[in-house]
């Protein structure tokens, strides 16, 4: 731990005093976007984004070349690599829009395991039609990225370096059909898809589905958004019965121009299965929840500083399994400071420690029941 503290203080106070007189934009907006916004008249936008990152895990024995195996964002350990790059053709027309992004990186090859070969490589793949002339009312199609959770696989639209638990273990994309509608007053957002799965672009052997996903925003200013997604389904198959209900739920504050808040609790529940007789293990649900909090804070245009608490609760193994006497029950702690060396690029530094109340994590002897790391990465977006 000493080494740890020793180079996020120092990590922290060399950032601070880094020169503030590059190229940078007034950060008003609650929430970012890497994305161009198409023209307004229509026509084919061209971008792409690209995140070289290091990380060291001080627990972790030398030998060990991947993180604990809940993440799937800056997985590999002490070495340079690519965590997500990508190039993206969006097109925009008045009443039609499609979008095509294709993927590299340790984000993809960790967190698309399990679909189709040909498919671990596309990151956005959809096509829309606006259904009304009149009204904001869109029905899209295809993989996008999920409308579960404040945080994306695109670092540099999050606060934080690193993702936290949740977004870890929630959907980051999902594929079916889904209808979004915005009011005229642009201050609430409603969305009701039909999705093939849990985070699935093909559905799960013996699964036959599909579940729907819901969100409800409401943006009553400029200065706050409110969420309520939902998620109804399995991730199981047909056999077990186990239906999935999962709600997302999260407010994002921005008082003034130096300090800004995420507060996020997610809870979700899986019906306890059946047997080969076809009675159940139980009544009831397996619950797991998860609390986040995230305040950042400002000091220039150029220079910013993040720090996240959040908490995991699966002691039932649901999401995260580990085969200890009380499950996951994970604190997690972070600080990170951001310097944009140009509106597009941005160097981060991160410092982040795991405590969980069981011995869960690999070390240099045995298991341990805390982590650290250290994680910097260098993001560009074009």
């Amino acid at each position: 731990m000493k080494p740890f503290v020793y180079v996020m203080l120092t990590t922290a106070c060399a950032a601070a005093t880094l020169p503030c007189w590059a190229q940078t934009t007034t950060d008003t907006t609650i929430v970012t976007t890497t994305t161009p916004t198409p023209p307004a008249n229509g026509g084919l936008t061209i971008s792409g984004y690209a995140e070289a990152y290091y990380t060291h895990d001080f627990t972790a024995p030398k030998t060990s070349q991947e993180r604990p195996g809940f993440l799937y964002n800056h997985k590999r350990n002490r070495e340079i690599n690519i965590n997500l790059a990508f190039l993206k053709a969006a097109y925009s027309a008045e009443r039609v829009r499609a979008n095509l992004a294709i993927q590299v990186g340790t984000y993809a090859q960790y967190n698309y395991a399990a679909e189709q070969p040909l498919l671990r490589n596309v990151f956005e793949a959809n096509a829309g039609v606006k259904l009304s002339k009149s009204r904001d009312l869109w029905l899209d199609a295809g993989i996008f990225g999920s409308h579960i959770g404040f945080e994306s696989a695109i670092s540099k639209d999050c606060w934080t370096l690193t993702r936290s638990l949740v977004a870890e273990n929630s959907p980051y994309y999902l594929s079916g059909a889904k209808l979004t509608y915005n009011t005229p007053n642009g201050k609430w957002t409603l969305l009701g898809s039909v999705v093939n799965g849990w985070q699935r672009i093909a559905k799960l052997p013996g699964y036959s589905g599909p579940a729907l996903s819901t969100q409800v925003q409401y943006k009553p200013n400029a200065n706050v958004v409110l969420n309520w997604s939902t998620f109804l389904g399995s991730d199981r198959p047909d056999s077990l019965k186990q239906t999935r209900f999962y709600n997302n739920v999260y407010a994002i504050l921005n008082s003034n121009r130096k300090v800004s808040a995420i507060l996020g609790f997610d809870i979700g529940a899986d019906r306890k299965p059946v047997d080969s007789n076809n009675q159940r293990f139980g009544t009831g649900s397996y619950v797991w929840y998860s609390p986040v909090a995230i305040v950042r804070y400002s000091i220039s245009d150029a220079l910013k500083l993040a720090g996240r608490v959040e908490y995991y609760d699966d002691k039932n193994g649901v999401i995260i399994a580990t085969g200890t006497p009380n499950g996951f029950k994970t604190w997690g702690y972070s600080l990170n400071v951001d310097y944009f060396i140009l509106p597009s690029a941005v160097f981060r530094i991160e410092g982040k420690l795991y405590n969980s109340q069981d011995a869960i994590f690999e070390s240099t002897s045995n298991l341990s029941r805390t982590n650290t790391s250290l994680t910097t990465s260098l993001a560009v977006s074009f």
